[in-house]
């Protein structure tokens, strides 16, 4: 059974208790609060609570280990409960626009994760523990203060898109390389200075946007990524442009270059 409630609606005092229910959306209705009692509807396979004005969410959330898909995006949280590790069939978790400053260690434990969002957030570090989520596809972590990623990064190999813009990252881990699914890397404004040689590991890579950077140079590695269709080179304002960029042009590969 599916429920949705929409732009302020009232919600029902008996809500929580209709254990058949499976979808529940409830954005946009300007919550302030989410009931403990959310823990009764332990049939829910997915969860919408997006664009509200949540600053906590009950413990009890824990209790929903049928869940597939939780929206939490677009509120006021600054604390994720722990139990979250519960949520074992989790496939997709949307945490953009809150007011998170520590990534939420209950992550830790989510085998079959393969969207996480945490966009529009304060988070200036990630935890080395972000390395277990080895289902992740998807990573979404622009618009944070993030100054670096992890080694253990690299332990993601599923994944195919990894999104950063928007953050004050400097370098990037030789274990990026290790990424062999990725297909979109994106660091558009972000002082970077450095890329590391392994980037070429990165053979199914299309799209790689530097837009922005502090880079000087780039490792010749990139000229040996073979599924490389764009590289974005913009607003870079002090690279010294290698003579191998006409072999990528060459073969195909459409680069925007340095415009001063």
């Amino acid at each position: 059974m599916t429920i949705r409630y929409l732009d302020n609606a009232t919600i029902p005092a008996d809500l929580y208790q209709q254990t058949d229910v499976t979808v529940l959306s409830l954005g946009g209705n300007h919550l302030t609060e989410i009931p403990t009692d959310i823990g009764n509807l332990t049939r829910l396979r997915q969860l919408y609570l997006h664009d509200n004005a949540l600053t906590t969410v009950p413990d009890s959330i824990g209790q929903l280990t049928q869940l597939e898909i939780l929206d939490l995006g677009h509120n006021r949280l600054t604390h994720i409960p722990d139990t979250i590790a519960n949520l074992h069939n989790l496939q997709f978790l949307y945490l953009s626009d809150n007011q998170l400053t520590v990534y939420p260690a209950g992550l830790h434990d989510l085998p079959n994760l393969r969207y996480l969002g945490l966009t529009d957030n304060p988070l200036s570090a990630l935890h080395e523990r972000i390395g277990t989520l080895t289902g992740l596809m998807e990573l979404r972590l622009y618009n944070n203060h993030l100054t670096g990623l992890p080694d253990s990064i690299g332990n993601l190999r599923a994944l195919c898109e990894l999104h950063l813009m928007n953050n004050q990252i400097v370098s990037l881990p030789e274990s990026i390389g290790s990424l062999i699914d990725l297909q979109i890397l994106s660091l558009r404004n972000n002082p970077v200075e450095h890329l590391p040689d392994s980037i070429g590991n990165l053979h199914k890579l299309r799209y790689l946007d530097l837009r922005a950077s502090q880079l000087t140079v780039l490792p010749a590695s990139i000229r040996d990524l073979p599924n490389l269709e764009k590289l974005d080179l913009r607003w870079i304002r002090r690279l010294t442009l290698p003579a191998w960029i006409d072999e990528l042009q060459a073969r195909g590969c459409l680069v925007y270059m340095p415009l001063l």
